[in-house]
């Protein structure tokens, strides 16, 4: 019986490719709305897969909420009519005009995006003004990633100053907490608790002023934790496709890895190593060489040395692959790997199912 990964028509497709198993897609997202109480409050991040396909899967799962990181992104979401979109991300420069140019490109798109200085808010209202359009914003906070954000302790007087800005609305909070990724999940609650503290009393804070601030926090490492708390949106994202990563690391997410590269044995330098044709270029490779890779139908074989093009492993004596044969690798990080490949083919029941562009890995669609 073939295992759930293999391709009966795998000597069609050129190596190194990235194949995606929508079945699996779908049945991640499936499982993503079993864990919230409400539907209303999953924003996924669109950064893991930057399809149409996967967005067109989303929306029919009942998921209206998006978060993303490029202009590009936004417009693929656009284009895909998704009702609300948060661009995670300050826009500073040509992209402050960009996100302006996506809002009258796509009026049906509720377009959202962050802030955490004066001089950025300056900007992008005097925009906006001229635009004659008003624009949602989140003020991003620094919960201990110490990546971009405001202070939770400063975020008061900064919320209050962005609303005397005539074409801003000021409609929430935005605290990723990335940097909490403890294997341990009673460990990582404690600590997604405790950076989460300063959120709730800037929140009481706010109320006490009258606003009623929405809440959009963590990805997907403290996405239970979120789940578990009311009314906070909880933003998701490599739980799409899943990788060797997470999979090890939250073994309470009980996720499918949806998203594999093929590669083929290209050549065999001595009698016990390979070369795969599964180069930097192909594969995310800022992770140390044994946690890069993980061959699922080869899981002996040991990466040794990876340059742009090849990646040697460590076979051992008498070990019987040939060159030519193929590889299911499952990656230690999906996401930077799907933004290696121009499209991904889709696999159902065990053939070649068309393709999913990955359409959102540039940076400039038409925007």
């Amino acid at each position: 019986m073939a295992e759930w990964f293999e391709i009966a028509d795998a000597d069609m497709v050129d190596t190194p490719a990235l194949v995606v198993y929508p079945d699996r897609v779908r049945h991640n997202l499936a499982l993503l709305a079993t864990q919230i109480d409400d539907l209303g409050r999953l924003r996924p991040h669109i950064k893991t897969h930057k399809s149409r396909e996967a967005v067109l899967l989303t929306l029919a799962a009942g998921i209206t909420k998006f978060k993303c990181a490029t202009i590009a992104e936004a417009e693929l979401l656009g284009r895909c009519q998704a009702p609300d979109v948060l661009l995670a991300y300050q826009p500073v420069g040509p992209r402050a005009h960009r996100l302006l140019a996506l809002m009258e490109m796509y009026p049906r798109t509720r377009f959202s995006c962050l802030l955490d200085n004066e001089e950025a808010a300056q900007q992008l209202n005097a925009l906006a003004e001229a635009s004659q359009l008003r624009v949602p914003v989140f003020i991003d906070l620094n919960v201990g990633m110490n990546r971009s954000g405001i202070a939770p302790a400063a975020a008061l007087a900064f919320y209050q100053y962005c609303q005397t800005l005539s074409n801003l609305d000021v409609v929430g909070l935005h605290a990723y907490d990335g940097h909490i990724h403890d294997e341990d999940l009673a460990v990582r609650t404690e600590r997604c608790h405790q950076a989460f503290e300063p959120v709730s009393a800037l929140v009481a804070q706010l109320q006490d002023r009258g606003f009623t601030p929405s809440i959009v926090a963590g990805g997907t490492p403290t996405f239970p934790v979120h789940a578990a708390r009311p009314g906070v949106e909880c933003s998701p994202g490599t739980f799409i496709y899943w990788d060797g990563g997470y999979g090890r690391a939250f073994a309470e997410q009980p996720f499918l890895p949806a998203a594999l590269v093929l590669c083929r044995v290209v050549s065999q330098p001595t009698a016990t190593t390979l070369c795969v044709d599964l180069g930097h270029k192909a594969i995310a490779s800022e992770s140390p060489l044994d946690k890069r890779i993980t061959f699922l139908n080869a899981p002996e074989l040991q990466p040794i040395g990876h340059s742009e093009e090849h990646l040697v492993v460590a076979a051992g004596p008498d070990h019987g692959y040939r060159v030519g044969d193929v590889l299911y690798g499952l990656p230690h990080h999906i996401c930077p790997t799907v933004a290696l490949y121009a499209q991904a083919t889709a696999i159902e029941n065990h053939h070649l199912a068309g393709t999913w562009p990955t359409v959102a890995r540039d940076r400039i669609l038409t925007v």
